[in-house]
C-alpha cells in the first residue's frame, strides 16, 4: 500500500509528488503531466503570471523556471510574459528532473477502504494508498452559463475546451466573458481571420497595469511590494501568507477568494484586443438556439432593453466553479460525505485535509480556504510543502487514530455547512 497516491500531474500534483518523495513517503503520482496546458490551451498564449511566480516546487528550489530558461538560453525577466509553450516544457523537464516517475493513467474512481483509500485506474487496475492527495486542476469544474446548456458541442464550447484555435479560421464567433481567457482567445481568433466579438457583462473592461520595475525606490516598494499575485499590501498578503488567511471567518474567505483578483486582462493583450476586436459591454446572454447558420443569441443590455445576434460559435470564456458534486471521480459514499463552506466547495484544514481524514485536496478547490493565491501557480510552493506536512502528521496518526481534523470537527458560527 501506497503511503500517498497524487491524482493529477499538472504544477500542483507535481509539486506534491515532489516533496513527498523527498520526504521519504512511498508515492505515486498519476496523470498526463501538465494536461491543462499541453491539451486545454490554445499555442500563441501567454502566462499571465511573473516568470519568478511561476514555478512548480522542490523542497531545494532547483528546479525553478528561471534555471529551465536559462538552459534554453532566454533569460527569465521580470515583467516579460512567457510564452505558453515554453511553460509546458518546462513542467514536462520538472516532472523528469524533480518528481518521481509519473503513471500517465487516469484515475477513474476513488472509494474508501479500511485503512485508506481504492484508486482505479481508466483500464481497471485498482491500486491501494493510505492517503490520497487531488490535484485535479480546473478542468472538472467548468462553468458555462446555464442559457448555452443543451446547445451541441460544435457550437458552444468552454474555452478551456482548445488545444488549438484553428478550426475557427475564417468563421465568425462570439465569446463570453472580461477576464484573461476570453480577451486573449479573442486577440488569437481575430489576429488568424476570424470575425470575433467578445460579450461582457461588465460596463467597462478591466486591464491589469505594466508591473512597476524590480529595482524601485525603496519607499516605492513599501508603498506597494511586489508579489505572486501583482504588487499591493492586499496582493502581498493573499500571495505569500495563504496560512494566516485561512484564519479568517470562512464567509470572509469564500468573498474574497469570489471577487479578488477580478477579470481583467493583462496589460500586454490590450492593444491586440483593442485594434482588432468588437467588444460589447454590458451584456448578459439570456437566451440561446441553434439555428441554420449557428447560434442565435438574446441578450439583456445593461440599463435595459434587449439584442440579439447570431453567430457561428460561441466560446464561454466564463471560468470555474469548484462544488463537491463535481469531484465526479470520488465514490459517492466518499463524495457526500465532505464538509463544505458557503461557496460549496469542500472545507480543507490547516494541512488540506478534508473533512474525510486522509482525503487531501490542491489547487483551485482550496481558493476558499486559503486564499486567491490557490487559483495561480504560485501557490503550489505553500501547497506542496504544507500538504505533506499533513500527510505526514496524518500517517503518524495511524487508522485507530484516524477522525477529523481539528479544525474541522465542529463548525465555527459563522461557518455554512451543506
Amino acid at each position: 500500500m501506497y503511503d500517498l497516491l497524487v491524482v493529477g500531474a499538472g504544477p500542483y500534483g507535481l509539486s506534491i509528488a515532489s516533496h513527498a518523495a523527498a520526504a521519504g513517503l512511498n508515492v505515486r503520482v498519476f496523470g498526463r503531466p501538465m494536461a491543462s496546458w499541453r491539451d486545454h490551451m490554445p499555442r500563441g498564449m501567454f502566462l499571465k503570471s511573473e516568470p519568478w511566480a511561476s514555478n512548480l516546487s522542490d523542497p531545494e528550489a532547483r528546479w525553478r523556471l528561471d534555471v529551465y530558461c536559462a538552459g534554453r538560453g532566454v533569460e527569465a525577466r521580470h515583467g516579460r510574459p512567457i510564452p505558453l509553450d515554453m511553460f509546458t516544457e518546462y513542467g514536462l523537464w520538472f516532472a523528469r528532473n524533480a518528481a518521481p516517475p509519473v503513471d500517465e493513467r487516469t484515475v477513474t474512481r476513488i472509494a474508501p477502504r479500511t485503512g485508506g483509500f481504492d484508486a482505479t485506474t481508466e483500464d481497471g487496475e485498482t491500486l491501494h494508498g493510505r492517503t490520497v492527495a487531488l490535484a485535479v486542476g480546473v478542468l472538472p469544474f467548468v462553468e458555462i452559463p446555464s442559457a448555452l446548456h443543451g446547445l451541441s458541442p460544435d457550437l458552444v464550447s468552454h474555452s478551456s475546451h482548445h488545444a488549438d484555435l484553428d478550426r475557427f479560421r475564417g468563421r465568425d464567433v462570439t465569446v463570453i466573458g472580461g477576464g484573461q481567457a476570453a480577451l486573449e482567445t479573442a486577440a488569437l481568433l481575430a489576429e488568424q481571420g476570424s470575425r470575433v466579438r467578445v460579450l461582457v457583462r461588465a460596463e467597462e473592461l478591466y486591464w491589469n497595469e505594466v508591473p512597476p520595475p524590480w529595482e524601485r525606490p525603496w519607499w516605492k516598494s513599501a508603498r506597494a511590494p511586489h508579489s505572486g499575485l501583482g504588487p499591493g499590501w492586499r496582493n502581498w498578503f493573499y500571495s505569500e501568507r495563504p496560512g494566516l488567511y485561512r484564519r479568517l471567518a470562512e464567509p470572509t474567505r469564500a468573498r474574497i477568494a469570489a471577487t479578488a483578483l477580478g477579470p481583467a486582462g493583462a496589460w500586454w493583450v490590450r492593444e491586440r484586443v483593442e485594434s482588432g476586436v468588437e467588444v460589447l459591454l454590458g451584456r448578459e446572454v439570456t437566451a440561446a438556439r441553434a439555428t441554420a447558420g449557428g447560434v442565435r443569441l438574446d441578450t439583456a443590455v445593461r440599463g435595459g432593453g434587449a439584442d440579439t445576434l447570431e453567430t457561428e460559435h460561441v466560446i464561454a470564456a466564463t471560468g470555474f466553479r469548484t462544488t463537491r458534486e463535481r469531484l465526479g471521480l470520488l465514490a459517492d459514499d466518499l463524495r457526500t460525505t465532505l464538509v463544505t463552506g458557503a461557496d460549496g466547495a469542500p472545507e480543507v484544514g490547516r494541512g488540506f485535509e478534508s473533512s474525510y481524514p486522509g482525503l487531501f485536496l490542491a489547487g483551485l478547490i482550496t481558493a476558499a480556504g486559503f486564499g486567491p493565491a490557490m487559483r495561480f501557480v504560485h501557490g503550489a510552493t505553500f501547497t506542496a510543502d504544507t500538504l505533506v506536512r499533513g500527510v505526514r502528521r496524518r500517517l503518524r496518526s495511524g487508522p485507530a487514530g484516524w477522525g477529523v481534523d481539528a479544525d474541522l470537527r465542529e463548525p465555527a458560527p459563522d461557518v455554512v455547512r451543506n
